[in-house]
């Protein structure tokens, strides 16, 4: 029987695995999909590919995965049957099959990304690992006038991290946006063809030494165009990142964005 590839889209809490790739341990989002699929179709453990490899503690509204499969099944039985096999943090949202030429990564076009701030002077447990805290007074108005400065096409290197594996450091910005969206939550929305490893969180952490009036906006622009990483802000803490969704040409046949959550 030949072999059909399908699409999967990923909803998790990154909080409960240790990063996306697999490893010999098996404590990652990889292996404990491909398992859940295996056990499934049964049939060994598929190879599969996600749109970005999130890093521990990060959390995903929408990766976007595919694998090979000889199994037949309709798109809400890949849903429930590999939902069955996933711990609680884990679970498929939509299913498709797509064509062999559809690659998750190399096919996307645009991944989007946000980070949420908790802004108060004292921690709320019970928003630990699903923000990052920043207890000084954040000026929204200083970190919007810096975010401008890095749309666009630049060399990203001053916010790629030392393990970065990628070959080329330079990426399109189309959007990085923030917005004090309660009194204590502040959200920065980044959008771009692809990120270097840590560049979200990099960049964020950037900003938010500009929030708190450690540097003027024009900071941001100046180590931009210095590609010094060791001149940047720390790396802010993972838990506040989500990746919320990835796009794709139409002639994938992939769900639009507006449907994907509300297929099942």
């Amino acid at each position: 029987m030949a072999l059909q590839r399908i699409a999967l889209g990923l909803e998790y809490d990154g909080s409960q695995f240790e990063g996306w790739q697999t490893q010999p341990h098996g404590r990652t989002l990889q292996d404990t999909l491909e398992q859940a699929i295996a056990c499934f179709t049964q049939e060994p453990a598929p190879a599969s590919i996600c749109a970005g490899r999130t890093d521990t503690g990060v959390h995903a509204l929408e990766q976007v995965v595919h694998f090979d499969t000889q199994r037949e099944r309709a798109p809400i039985s890949w849903v429930r049957g590999v939902n069955r096999y996933l711990p609680a943090a884990l679970a498929v949202r939509w299913a498709t099959p797509v064509a062999s030429e559809f690659h998750a990564r190399y096919c996307a076009r645009r991944r989007c990304y946000e980070y949420w701030i908790l802004n108060q002077g004292a921690r709320a447990p019970l928003l630990t690992q699903r923000t990052g805290w920043v207890f000084r007074a954040l000026d929204v108005e200083a970190m919007r006038a810096a975010a401008g400065h890095l749309l666009g096409t630049h060399d990203f290197s001053a916010f790629r991290s030392a393990q970065c594996q990628s070959a080329t450091p330079v990426r399109t910005m189309h959007q990085c946006d923030v917005d004090r969206v309660a009194p204590a939550l502040v959200r920065v929305r980044v959008s771009a063809n692809a990120f270097l490893h840590h560049m979200v969180r990099n960049l964020v952490g950037a900003l938010v030494s500009v929030g708190t009036g450690r540097h003027p906006s024009s900071w941001v622009a100046e180590i931009l165009q210095a590609r010094d990483r060791t001149r940047a802000a720390p790396t802010i803490e993972a838990g506040g990142l989500y990746l919320t969704s990835v796009e794709y040409d139409s002639r994938w046949g992939l769900p639009a964005a507006s449907e994907r959550r509300f297929l099942v």
